[in-house]
C-alpha cells in the first residue's frame, strides 16, 4: 500500500476502514472530517468559467472539467476516514445518458430527458461511441492520470432500477407502466442491471487502487457501491417488493460493500425491505427537501432500527454538541455510524475526532 500527496497516512486510513466495514472497533465511528486549507497544497492554476457554465457536471467544456477535478482536492485537510477524490460525473444518472437520454443542464444538476415512447421499441444498447460514456471515460483517464499519487477517482453516479428506467421512459408513464405492463417492467430492470455492471465493471478496473478500494461516498477494500430508489417515493411497499427488491439484493451480493441512499420522509415505508437484504450493509439518509435535517431526533428511531437489523448507518452532521448528543444516545451503537462532518478549522477538525472516541 501507499500513502497519498493529498492524504498521506492513506495507509492507515484503508486499515480503519477495513476493520470497520467488516465488523472491527476502531474506537469510534467511521469519521470523514474536512477543514479548509489556508493554502491549497499544490498550486493548480484555476481556468475561467466559460460562459454560460451553470452546472459542475456540463459536458460543454472538456479542459474546464479536468481542471476543476485536478483542483477538487487541493484547498481542504482530510482527517478521520475522509479520502481525497475526484469523480468524472455527468449527471445524478449517468447510466440513463450512457443508454440514450439527453441531458438537460440546469443550475446545480443535469436532468435526464426521456426517449422511450413505445414500450415495444425500447431499446437498453450500451455503445463505446455514446457521446456521454465518450465524455465521462476520457474524462476519468485524464483525472487519473493528473491525480496518480496525489487523489482517488470516485464512481461516476450510474444509478439503477427504477430510477434509471423512470429518466428513460419518464416517472409518470412509468408508474402507469408498472399496473398496465408489469412483465415489460421486470424484463426492462433485468436489461439496466446488466448494463450497470457492464459500465461498472469497467470503472472499477480502472479506477480500483493498489489494494482492489474503491470509492463512491466512502472507500472500502473492495467493489464499492451506492443504490437508490428515490422512484419509490411513489409507490407501496408491495410494488418495492416486487420490482425494487429482487433488483437491489442482486447488486449487493455483485459488489463487496455498498449503501443504500435512502432518500426522504416517502421512502420511510420500504425501511423493512432494505434491512431484509443481506448483502446491503448500510443505509444513508437524507431526510428530503422541508424535512428535519438528518440530526434531528425525529429520526433517530429509524437508526436504532437500522442498527438492530446489523446495518450501519451514514449521516452528516453539522457541530459538535450534534455530535455529542449522538454519541450519548447510540452509546456502543454509535460506533457503526459512518459521519460526515467540517470543521472551519483545523483545529476544529481535529477537536470533533477526539469527541467522536469512546
Amino acid at each position: 500500500m501507499s500513502k497519498l500527496a493529498y492524504r498521506e497516512d492513506m495507509d492507515e486510513v484503508r486499515k480503519r476502514l477495513t476493520t470497520w466495514w467488516n465488523g472491527g472497533d476502531i474506537g469510534r465511528p467511521a469519521m470523514q472530517v474536512y477543514a479548509p486549507r489556508e493554502k491549497p497544497i499544490e498550486v493548480i492554476p484555476e481556468m475561467p468559467e466559460p460562459p454560460g457554465w451553470i452546472t459542475g457536471y456540463s459536458t460543454t467544456n472538456f479542459d474546464y472539467r479536468v481542471n476543476l477535478g485536478a483542483r477538487a482536492c487541493i484547498g481542504q485537510h482530510y482527517l478521520g476516514e475522509a479520502v481525497p477524490v475526484a469523480a468524472p460525473d455527468l449527471a445524478p444518472n449517468c447510466l440513463a445518458l450512457y443508454l440514450g437520454c439527453k441531458g438537460v443542464e440546469m443550475p446545480g444538476t443535469v436532468w435526464c430527458e426521456p426517449f422511450i415512447n413505445d414500450p415495444a421499441e425500447a431499446r437498453f444498447d450500451f455503445r463505446k461511441d455514446n457521446f456521454y460514456w465518450d465524455f465521462s471515460y476520457r474524462l476519468g483517464q485524464e483525472l487519473l492520470r493528473l491525480g496518480k499519487g496525489k487523489f482517488l477517482l470516485h464512481f461516476p453516479d450510474l444509478i439503477e432500477g427504477l430510477d434509471t428506467l423512470a429518466a428513460m421512459r419518464d416517472t409518470q408513464t412509468l408508474l402507469m407502466d408498472l399496473i398496465e405492463r408489469p412483465e415489460w417492467v421486470h424484463a426492462c430492470l433485468r436489461q439496466i442491471t446488466d448494463r450497470y455492471f457492464q459500465c461498472y465493471d469497467i470503472f472499477y478496473d480502472q479506477y480500483r487502487d493498489e489494494v482492489g478500494g474503491s470509492v463512491f461516498w466512502a472507500w472500502a477494500p473492495g467493489r464499492m457501491a451506492k443504490f437508490q430508489c428515490d422512484f419509490s417515493a411513489m409507490i407501496g411497499p408491495d410494488m418495492f417488493g416486487e420490482f425494487m427488491v429482487p433488483v437491489l439484493t442482486e447488486m449487493c451480493e455483485r459488489v463487496s460493500y455498498c449503501m443504500y441512499h435512502w432518500d426522504g420522509p416517502g421512502a420511510i415505508p420500504h425501511h423493512d425491505h432494505l434491512l431484509s437484504i443481506p448483502a446491503l450493509d448500510m443505509l444513508q439518509w437524507t431526510p428530503g427537501s422541508g424535512a428535519e435535517q438528518c440530526y434531528d431526533k425525529r429520526w433517530w428511531p429509524l437508526y436504532h432500527k437500522t442498527f438492530d437489523a446489523g446495518k450501519k448507518m451514514y449521516v452528516w452532521l453539522d457541530n459538535a454538541e450534534t455530535l455529542k448528543r449522538f454519541k450519548k444516545e447510540f452509546k456502543g451503537q454509535f460506533k457503526q455510524f459512518l459521519i460526515s462532518m467540517g470543521g472551519k478549522t483545523l483545529a476544529e477538525a481535529q477537536e470533533l475526532l477526539k469527541i467522536a472516541e469512546l
